[in-house]
């Protein structure tokens, strides 16, 4: 059994919050009027729960993180397999979790682990299941649903009421557009819209934005119209083209990742390219 940790005395915890004594708390921590925090849950230094926020299971919210009410983490996952084995949620530093967010913990039968990374920005409503994993820098809209073991890497965006089917990867840099059904991986910096997800082009306002230089905007180009053809014409399977991509322009890390993630094993497959779109995507170098 557990013994009580001593709480330092930065820590400011307001008289309505219900707070295990076994629960580890860091320094300037701020608990809100009534909070629930289990007894495995550990918050690092500068976490502030603002209030009716409930924390539990084998959790931890690394430093500064910041929780607005009605949310709850690390709470036992919907799943129908899951029989209270004691698994694990991890939220990074400096990530906002926003109003009645949802984030499970994760399965025996996956990761384990849910894990959301740092300075990511999860807005009100959305939900994050059991075994995601979610990289840094992430933005999460409003609404926004996914089922379990879904991966989100670094720097990706998805925007509002999206939802995401399990074991779906996005990858870094990409954006999933407003009110899209995503049934299959987003390759790195890919841009998808519609009802059921297409792929529509690159994320160019987003590379421009992380300084990629002008020389590999248009290289990212001419390889994305080689993997993925105007009108989606093409004498070549899929795997030939990356091939021949891998070639030409193998060398430049961004594409390399591209490619990796294309080739990577996938429980969905690739989100295909919108009819008629192919090389067609506007916003370039």
């Amino acid at each position: 059994m557990q013994t009580p940790v001593k709480r330092p005395e930065t820590a400011d915890i307001h008289s309505s919050a219900i707070v295990d004594e076994r629960a580890r708390i860091g320094e300037n921590v701020r608990i809100g009027p009534w909070c629930m925090v289990g007894p495995h849950v550990t918050l690092a230094d500068g976490v502030h729960l603002h209030a009716s926020v409930i924390v539990d299971g084998h959790t931890t919210l690394r430093e500064g993180v910041e929780v607005y009410p009605f949310v709850t983490i690390g709470l036992a996952p919907q799943d129908l397999k899951y029989a209270g084995e004691p698994t694990f949620c991890e939220i990074g530093a400096g990530t906002v979790l926003r109003e009645n967010v949802t984030i499970h913990r994760g399965t025996a039968q996956g990761e384990a682990l849910t894990r959301v990374g740092s300075n990511c920005l999860v807005m009100a409503n959305a939900h994050i299941a059991h075994d995601c994993l979610i990289g840094d820098r992430v933005i999460i809209v409003n609404n926004v649903v996914m089922g379990g073991h879904v991966e989100i890497a670094d720097d990706a965006k998805v925007m509002g009421s999206a939802a995401l089917h399990q074991f779906v990867r996005v990858g870094r840099g990409a954006v999933v557009g407003g009110v899209c059904g995503v049934e299959m991986d987003v390759i790195p910096y890919g841009s998808v819209l519609g009802n059921r997800a297409r792929l529509v082009g690159l994320n160019w306002i987003g590379l421009k934005r992380s300084g990629v230089a002008p020389d590999e905007m248009q290289a990212m180009r001419r390889a994305f119209r080689e993997l993925y053809p105007r009108h989606g014409g093409s004498e070549t399977v899929l795997e030939a083209r990356i091939a021949a991509v891998r070639t030409e322009y193998g060398h430049l890390p961004r594409i390399a990742e591209m490619l990796d993630f294309m080739e990577a094993p996938s429980h969905r497959g690739l989100t295909r390219v919108a009819r008629g779109e192919g090389s067609a995507d506007t916003e370039g170098a």
